[in-house]
């Protein structure tokens, strides 16, 4: 995957689409992502403890990483994401300003 924690997407499909955040969790097995504000689920919980009540939690649910497109640190537009190897080093170059991400 070519998406990391930490870093800066736009979604690009689905019921957030347009909105941007930032990635907190990676599940690269199964190719999803959880982003920060994004993709807001309503649970039902049940009261654990005697005398607590029941309420309704709002969590953050994984979409599909082929939903969002990466935000390039230097230009500031949403981009694909190449490779470019310097020495031993490999690192993430952005397709439209050639700067690394």
């Amino acid at each position: 995957m070519k998406i990391k924690k930490g870093d800066t997407v736009k979604i690009m499909a689905g019921k957030d689409k347009g909105k941007t955040g930032k990635v907190s969790k990676v599940f690269p097995l199964e190719e999803k992502i959880i982003v920060e504000g994004v993709n807001i689920k309503k649970k039902n919980m049940k009261p654990r403890k005697q005398g607590q009540k029941g309420h309704v939690a709002q969590i953050v649910a994984p979409f599909n990483v082929s939903n969002a497109m990466i935000i390039c640190s230097s230009c500031g537009k949403t981009t694909r994401i190449g490779y470019k190897t310097e020495g031993e080093k490999k690192m993430r170059v952005c397709k439209k300003c050639n700067g690394t991400i």
